[in-house]
Parts: structure tokens; C-alpha cells; sequence
């Protein structure tokens, strides 16, 4: 173990006197090291970084949330003209589906409504997120008050003008969220009561925060849209009772729509039940499709810095033939001989590795001053990863300019370096 530990401290010792005597050359080949490792450590963070901000974002829904549209979440075999013939899913399935789906915990029904300004006295706030939802929407979303409540059933059915405010709204009319309570705003050209404020969510880079939007009953905006809206998307939300077969339960889904909307056996449905798990798979396999395509890329770099490596450590031992002769003449054997260049060639990939991770550690700091909530991670794994690639490159560049220091003949070696 101690002739190890000499080993690697002699080694260490030639490393840094390459890097001293040698600072274009050693630049220039550890070059190449550098940024391949700095390429594959920033795709790997940058990727991590994007897939942690969409989960975060799809947090608030629990991943065994189904959604029942006309549209796929995934790649479909239908061909789009046949998609866009299918009808939008209604009010009446909505209902249809949540009395006939016992093992449902909530189902709510939506509409994606166009923007709309909110006013109260003298200040308006433009472009204001509408979320026209039925009441369970509250509980699938898991939607957190700061004041007040969220409408419930009966005022859902009735389409009553009540209306919950997201909490940058609040602010924007009232000054703070407290002083909304049992206020009316103007919307739609007509007064609703403020009966709830949700807390501050912040913003997200992948999802509508909550804080520009405000929530109405479904049912009021049925009114002002109609059913047969195209620009509306409506989407009935269902969620399963925990302990419900997932595979099971979107059987029961496709059997009752089916029936309802009278499908022959023969004909294929014509909606889509997108269960958020499996979007949250989709993207696992996008995130790691796009980091396979950028470690090929990133390879080539390391390629070239591989052969830096390898030119710098035959340079190395062209220069310290006679020192390598001298040494085995004083009984060093070639597996010291080799070792010691082997540590070197090691030493120097992971010093021109860890150059390319502090290079990411700092970018991802400046970026996340600038890019607001959305934070950029250089994990752990991703360090170790990038130490452990350079380690790897060292060793595999290493080893023939080591094996053939090894075999140096020691009265060659002496005779030649003099």
C-alpha cells in the first residue's frame, strides 16, 4: 500500500511540474479534456435542471390523474385528420362519467377560456388567466387559500358569480389579499364576490402560475361560450380512488364514454384518456433521449482530449527517458514504471476535468440569477460523473505511453536521454 501512496505522490510531484515548465502545451492538451467533460456535465445539469422544473411543475396533480380531451398527451397510431374530427368532451359526459364511475375520489370539468381584464373601482389588471372549473377542482389541484374559501358544489351547478383570486391579482386590486374578501370585481361586464385568495405560488417556467389567474364556476362561462366552442378545450378531470387498478379504471372510462356516445365495437374512440403518469413517463424518455444525444456529441471532445493526453505523456516520457533508465537501474520495476506514469496521465485528465465542472458550477450560478424561480442543479451525481469520465480518459490514454515507459531498456534508456 505505501509503495501505492509513493507512487501516486511522485506522480502527483511530475503532474505539477508538467503543468509548471510546460503551460502552453499542457494548456492546449488538457484542452480538449476540458471541454468535453464541461459539455457533458452542462447537458447532464441542464437536463436534470429542466426535468426537475416540469416535475415540480406537474406536482400539484397526482400522476394518477387522468385527463379525458380530444387530444393525446403521447404519440398516437390515429392519423390527425381523424383527430381533429373528434368532438370535444361535454358537460353532460362530465356528469355522465362521475355518476357512473364509483371508484372516482373527484372529477371536475374545465374550460381554457381566453384572458380576460379584471377591474375593481378605478384599477384594472389586463390579461388575467381564467380557470373556469367545476367545484372537486379544488381537491384534484390541491389548490391552497390564503383568505377565505373555494365555491362549492351548488354554486358550481348554478354558475353563482362568486370567484376566487390568485394572489398577485389580489394585490394588484386590493393592495393585499385580507382586503378582497367580500369585495366585487368586473368581469365579463358583470360583478362577481371575492370569497377566496390563494396563496402566493410563485413563478414556473413550464406552468401557468396561479397568482395571475382567477377561478369561476364552469358553468358561467358555458354561458357566455356555449358547448360547442372550439377555442375552449374543455377536459374532464378525473382522479381514482388510491387503491383503484389504474389499467382497470381507464377501461371502465373508455367502456362508459363509449356507451354514452354510442360507439360501434368496430369503431376506435374517439377521445383520449391521458393519464399524467403517463406524460411523466413521456418525459423521462424525452430527457433521456436528449442526454444520449448530447454525451455522443460531447464524446467527440473527449475523443480529442484523449489524444492530448496520450501526445503530452509520450512527450513525458520522451523527456524522462534517462530518469527512467536511471530508476530502473536502481531496481525500479516496470510495474512501477508504468504506474507512475499511468497516476500521471490520470492526475492531469481529472485536473483538466474538474477545470470543465467548476467552468458549469459557475454558469449555472450567474444563470440562475437570471432565469427568476427556475433554478439550475449541478448535483453530486454529475460531479462524480464528470470526475470519474476524466478519470476513465486519463487511464485509457495513459496506458500505451505507460506500457511502453515500462519496457524502456535501462542502459537504452540511459544512453539515449544523455
Amino acid at each position: 500500500m505505501l509503495i501505492y501512496l509513493r507512487i501516486l505522490k511522485e506522480s502527483l510531484f511530475f503532474a505539477i511540474n508538467a503543468l509548471k515548465n510546460n503551460k502552453l502545451r499542457t494548456f492546449l492538451s488538457l484542452l480538449g479534456v476540458t471541454i468535453g467533460i464541461f459539455s457533458i456535465i452542462a447537458i447532464l445539469a441542464a437536463v436534470d435542471s429542466l426535468k426537475k422544473e416540469i416535475e415540480g411543475s406537474l406536482s400539484s396533480l397526482d400522476t394518477s390523474t387522468m385527463i379525458v380531451m380530444r387530444f393525446s398527451f403521447s404519440p398516437t397510431d390515429i392519423p390527425q385528420w381523424k383527430r381533429e374530427q373528434f368532438p370535444d368532451v361535454s358537460y353532460d359526459e362530465y356528469q355522465h362519467l362521475k355518476r357512473s364511475l364509483p371508484q372516482t375520489a373527484a372529477a371536475t370539468y374545465t374550460l381554457n377560456v381566453k384572458s380576460e381584464p379584471v377591474t375593481y373601482g378605478g384599477k384594472q389588471v389586463q390579461g388575467v388567466e381564467i380557470g373556469a372549473v367545476t367545484s372537486e377542482y379544488y381537491f384534484i389541484e390541491a389548490l391552497q387559500l390564503q383568505e377565505g374559501r373555494f365555491f362549492n358544489e351548488a354554486e358550481s351547478n348554478s354558475g353563482a358569480p362568486v370567484v376566487v383570486l390568485g394572489n398577485e391579482v389580489a394585490e394588484n386590486l386590493f393592495g393585499n389579499p385580507e382586503a378582497a374578501m367580500g369585495n366585487k370585481v368586473r368581469l365579463y361586464g358583470r360583478k362577481f364576490a371575492v370569497i377566496g385568495v390563494l396563496e402566493k405560488e410563485g413563478n414556473s417556467m413550464f406552468s401557468q402560475s396561479k397568482d395571475g389567474a382567477i377561478f369561476l364556476p364552469v358553468n358561467v362561462t358555458r354561458r357566455i361560450y356555449g358547448d360547442n366552442n372550439k377555442q375552449t378545450f374543455p377536459q374532464i378531470i378525473l382522479k381514482p380512488e388510491d387503491d383503484v387498478d389504474h389499467a382497470a379504471y381507464i377501461a371502465q372510462v373508455e367502456q362508459s364514454l363509449r356507451l354514452y356516445r354510442g360507439l360501434k365495437p368496430d369503431q376506435v374512440n374517439n377521445f383520449f384518456v391521458n393519464q399524467l403518469k403517463g406524460l411523466t413517463d413521456f418525459i423521462d424518455n424525452i430527457t433521456g433521449q436528449m442526454n444520449l444525444f448530447g454525451l455522443i456529441i460531447s464524446g467527440f471532445s473527449l475523443l480529442v482530449g484523449g489524444f492530448g493526453i496520450a501526445n503530452i505523456m509520450f512527450v513525458s516520457v520522451k523527456e524522462r527517458t534517462n530518469l527512467i533508465g536511471i530508476q530502473k537501474s536502481l531496481g525500479a520495476k516496470n510495474k512501477f514504471i508504468l504506474l507512475q506514469f499511468l497516476f500521471e496521465a490520470v492526475i492531469l485528465s481529472i485536473f483538466g476535468g474538474l477545470i470543465g465542472i467548476f467552468l458549469v458550477w459557475i454558469i449555472t450560478l450567474i444563470l440562475s440569477q437570471f432565469t427568476g424561480d427556475f433554478q439550475f442543479v449541478l448535483s453530486f451525481t454529475n460531479i462524480m460523473i464528470g470526475i470519474s469520465v476524466s478519470g476513465a480518459i486519463g487511464l485509457i490514454s495513459g496506458i500505451i505511453p505507460a506500457i511502453s515507459a515500462s519496457k524502456l531498456d535501462p542502459v537504452e534508456a540511459i544512453r539515449t536521454g544523455m
